[in-house]
């Protein structure tokens, strides 16, 4: 059948701009770039976008400023800091669990956790680290009024710290403790007692970005991605590992050696509200502030969005 020249020019058009659109409109993504935590995150934005570009360096207060973030990763740690001033903020995803542990001096006189009583110790404040250290502390009788917090930045110069005997311990997320442990070699000491804690790294998003339908369509989108990652991940981790190595710019060979204290459960891990109920009252006394009820937490904890994902 003949066709009109104006026709048949933009019929060619529109196939062409057709092709050319992309398959999901990109999502503002924040994450920490630094950490192994993000890497189903990095994973599921090249699955879907072509690259890593699309994630940004930050976390949750992304999610509230000028240029907002469509979706932040954080700990439950920063959500639960976070969620005082933005109750609006939602956790929608597991993306990863990271196994903490904390590495001193044997030659500090440090045998046992009861040891470190009196010693100096870095962490990063007010994060994840510093609630594994108030854990381990406690398994012993103490708290952090028994130890003296020396703040070590960046991260990266925590290593060194230990080793020029600044410090006499150190925790940290993973790698920056393995090198922490490299650095001083038979003189390490190791603390990591089963189930006492591990990180609960999430995806967050806002319940006004949830009540936009068209928003929420990219974000279930996207968490379906990182589900699928999630998955390729835990069956292939060598996959991801240039990946990892490529935005962090630590070498794949260190990224392969911790990997093992890193999980990546793709989808809202059963306990989160209980870690959550019972790290609140840690954080409370930063703002000076009374711990919040299991029930106003669990309003920010939505698993809708998982639910939606799960449906092809």
């Amino acid at each position: 059948m003949l066709q009109h020249p104006r026709l048949s020019l933009l019929l060619t058009l529109g196939v062409t701009l057709i092709a050319a659109a992309p398959a999901h409109a990109q999502l503002k993504i924040y994450g920490n770039t630094s950490t192994l935590e993000l890497a189903p995150v990095l994973l599921a934005a090249k699955d879907l976008y072509g690259d890593t570009s699309a994630v940004k360096n930050g976390g949750i207060p992304d999610l509230f400023d000028e240029d907002a973030a469509d979706v932040a990763t954080n700990a439950e740690t920063q959500a639960l800091r976070q969620s005082v001033d933005h109750p609006d903020l939602r956790t929608i995803l597991t993306v990863s669990e990271g196994l903490y542990r904390l590495v001193a001096r044997r030659s500090a006189g440090v045998a046992t956790v009861a040891d470190l009583r009196g010693k100096r110790i870095t962490t990063a404040p007010n994060t994840s680290s510093a609630y594994y250290l108030h854990k381990l502390l406690g398994t012993a009788g103490l708290t952090a009024a028994d130890v003296t917090i020396v703040p070590v930045t960046p991260l990266a110069n925590m290593p060194r710290a230990l080793a020029n005997r600044e410090v006499d311990a150190v925790t940290i997320w993973e790698p920056e403790i393995e090198n922490a442990a490299a650095a001083i070699g038979a003189d390490a000491i190791e603390f990591q007692p089963p189930r006492l804690y591990r990180e609960i790294f999430g995806l967050h998003t806002t319940a006004a970005k949830l009540a936009d339908p068209a928003k929420r369509r990219e974000i279930v989108a996207f968490v379906r991605a990182v589900i699928r990652a999630s998955e390729r991940i835990r069956e292939q981790p060598q996959e991801v590992w240039p990946l990892v190595a490529e935005r962090t710019g630590y070498a794949p060979a260190l990224i392969e050696r911790v990997w093992r204290h890193e999980a990546y459960p793709g989808t809202l891990v059963a306990d989160l509200l209980d870690v959550m109920v019972e790290e609140d009252p840690f954080l409370a006394p930063e703002r000076n502030r009374m711990p919040r009820p299991r029930a106003q937490l669990a309003i920010l904890i939505d698993s809708t969005v998982l639910r939606d994902a799960l449906v092809e």
